[in-house]
């Protein structure tokens, strides 16, 4: 369904600049709220990165599950500073149970109490483990799939490149929804989607502006590709990738740009833009069309290497 006038001017009334990082965060706990919660079993584990014991919550498809399912590795949104697996409780819990994997989400710690490389190693320390088979699960390494969105799809490409340089494991499928993949969006911004979408449409330019600042340590972060995955100049031997953009969406373009780089290097790459969705959509619920339409992509793309 298309954006009509009365809903682009509430959009409009609802899309301010600035992030006060405790008032985001309690606004953020609202999606632990689900009056539809499915029932789903899950298993709280830690991994160790090195003397910080990450805490992963585990999500079973069923009742019954055999050591032959794949999984997703999962990374949660919010800037890298405002949510929780908490908050990604129904997220998961349908996502496992809409494609039948074991969902493994992962507690990083946020900026910028934890600013970059803090959050990004804690995932590293779990992708890691889980495809060398130091977890509680016996997964088989060839049906393991890195996701997340926004933050999260950040966090996935970033992983991907560290595993191609690092030559411990190597990562088979990546799902990248909505990611933010650049350090800049200030007005000089090459990337279009910036200007045309970076004032109305509830995610901000001013508020993605500050999440790149909280996630820095330092200025000179925001130039490491670990940091922006659009800082790195060669995309050989990477996952097959499966990246969703949102049509109103600041990050879309920048998205679509990190799809064609990868393809363009000579990898598995398909790119969908979900027309008139909004940034944050795929925390709607399976009921949104948008949500049912990216499940379908996203069993579509799996399909492909099972």
């Amino acid at each position: 369904m298309a954006i009509n006038h009365s809903m682009k001017k509430i959009l409009k009334a609802l899309s301010f600049d600035g992030i006060e990082v405790e008032a985001a965060r309690h606004l953020a706990s609202l999606k632990a709220i689900d009056p539809m919660k499915i029932f789903h079993k899950t298993i709280d584990y830690k991994i160790y990165n090195g003397d910080y014991e990450v805490p992963v919550r585990i999500y079973l498809p069923r009742e019954k599950v055999t050591e032959d399912l794949p999984v997703f590795l999962f990374f949660h949104g919010g800037g890298w500073v405002t949510d929780c697996i908490d908050n990604y409780e129904r997220i998961c819990a349908r996502l496992a149970s809409a494609t039948e994997h074991i969902v493994v989400s992962v507690e990083y710690r946020l900026a910028p109490e934890h600013p970059f490389p803090t959050g990004f190693m804690d995932c590293y320390a779990v992708a890691k483990a889980i495809y060398t088979n130091r977890f509680i699960l016996n997964v088989n390494p060839q049906r393991i799939t890195l996701i997340g969105d926004s933050a999260g799809g950040n966090l996935a490409a970033a992983v991907s490149l560290k595993a191609r340089d690092d030559g411990i494991f190597k990562p088979q499928r990546q799902i990248l929804i909505y990611p933010a993949v650049n350090n800049d969006y200030n007005e000089t911004s090459r990337f279009q989607s910036v200007k045309d979408c970076g004032s109305d449409y509830l995610l901000t330019a001013g508020k993605m502006r500050d999440y790149i600042d909280f996630y820095a340590a330092r200025e000179e972060d925001k130039k490491n590709k670990y940091f922006a995955p659009l800082m790195e100049t060669d995309y050989r031997n990477q996952p097959d990738t499966l990246i969703l953009t949102a049509e109103f969406d600041p990050l879309r373009d920048e998205g679509e740009e990190y799809g064609k780089r990868l393809k363009e290097a000579g990898n598995y790459v398909e790119v969908h833009r979900i027309k008139d969705a909004l940034h944050g959509y795929f925390a709607l619920g399976i009921r949104y069309f948008h949500v049912q339409e990216s499940f379908e992509l996203i069993n579509q793309f799996l399909s492909r290497r099972e």
